[in-house]
């Protein structure tokens, strides 16, 4: 079976299952973390893609393929509410551009004090609330001498989307292996008290100038792609167009999760701007697979020990050593390891 364009074997969807009935203490966190182990399965900074796969294992539950352990509750409200700090108390400016000095993006993501300032905002003012968002993510508040004027954020791009991948000229298999190298403008907030002409569009440039370099310092890649949404009921995406992305029409007017294309949603206009000029060939580039040698290809196992033990991830000379002791051992059950092997398992067998 492949699921985003993963292969989850019948072995491995029966693994998936033992573990789920034999640990009661096990979190779904805890199970992703383990099946991308298992898969070989990490983004470019070498960290396992565990967003990726919850998203996959959810999918295989809702085929009733495999029960997953209880989801764990989970709330964006403050634990203790009585302790929270009053309400911020946003500028009010009125001006032209010019006369807004000092205007930058500060990094949200780690800073405590400016995620309270971004979800406050956004919670207040922005039709989506403040989350949650998904998949890897950025999130910006826009900074003034005057104080704070909004904030934006960015996250994981639509998984299909139909007038987006036309336009890039993609398959199906290609959109699997290279849709982490687009993002999507999640949120976006000119604060109501703030009304200064072509801020919007000058703050989208200075998010676009900085967006590649400041994610690669977070995930250990550059995005070459960056899409949004504006809903077509409420604004028309002007201050997009200012900025110089793209407008390629409006969605069907599904949501993230409307297989069923029940929801009903309003349609939203979709713009996109390149990060990167040679943005169509880097989507575009077919994926690429390991290569085996010929001898990788057609040899089978030697016996079971390498069966069993041969996609451990260790250098040659450790490998030989494990599977050398497992042989020992199977050969002389009733003997204890140190009996049974001789000397071979004094030394550990990682380092």
């Amino acid at each position: 079976m492949i699921v985003a364009g993963r292969e989850f074997t019948d072995e491995l969807l029966e693994q998936i299952r033992t573990t789920v009935r034999n640990t009661t203490t096990l979190t779904r966190c805890a199970l992703s973390r383990m099946v991308c182990d298992w898969l070989g399965w990490h983004g470019a900074d070498g960290r396992a893609s565990e967003a990726s796969c919850r998203a996959v294992l959810l999918k295989l539950e809702r085929r009733g393929v495999i029960a997953l352990p209880p989801a764990r509750a989970v709330s964006f409200e403050r634990r203790n509410p009585g302790s929270a700090p009053p309400p911020p108390i946003w500028p009010e400016i009125n001006a032209a551009l010019s006369e807004v000095k000092g205007i930058e993006l500060l990094v949200v993501n780690g800073n405590k004090a400016l995620s309270w300032h971004w979800r406050a905002m956004m919670q207040a003012h922005h039709p989506l609330r403040d989350g949650p968002l998904c998949g890897a993510q950025l999130r910006y508040v826009i900074q003034s001498e005057q104080g704070i004027l909004g904030g934006l954020s960015f996250s994981a791009a639509a998984w299909r989307l139909g007038v987006r991948d036309e336009w890039i000229g993609w398959s199906d298999g290609t959109r699997e292996a290279r849709l982490s190298m687009i993002v999507s403008n999640s949120r976006f907030l000119i604060l109501p008290t703030v009304t200064v002409a072509s801020l919007a569009s000058h703050v989208l440039g200075l998010a676009t100038r900085r967006l590649a370099s400041d994610w690669q310092q977070h995930y250990g890649y550059k995005p070459v792609l960056v899409e949004t949404f504006v809903d077509s009921s409420r604004y028309k995406g002007t201050c997009y167009q200012a900025a110089n992305w793209i407008g390629l029409g409006t969605t069907e007017g599904r949501g993230r999760q409307d297989r069923g294309r029940q929801a009903g949603v309003s349609r939203k206009h979709v713009f996109l701007y390149a990060l990167q000029r040679n943005w169509r060939k880097l989507l575009t580039a077919p994926r690429e697979l390991p290569r085996l040698s010929p001898a990788a290809r057609v040899q089978p196992p030697a016996d079971w020990a390498e069966e069993e033990f041969g996609r451990v991830r260790l250098n040659q000379r450790l490998s030989q050593r494990l599977l050398s002791i497992a042989r020992d051992f199977w050969g002389r059950p009733m003997a204890n390891i140190p009996e049974a092997c001789d000397s071979k398992s004094k030394a550990p067998i990682v380092s």
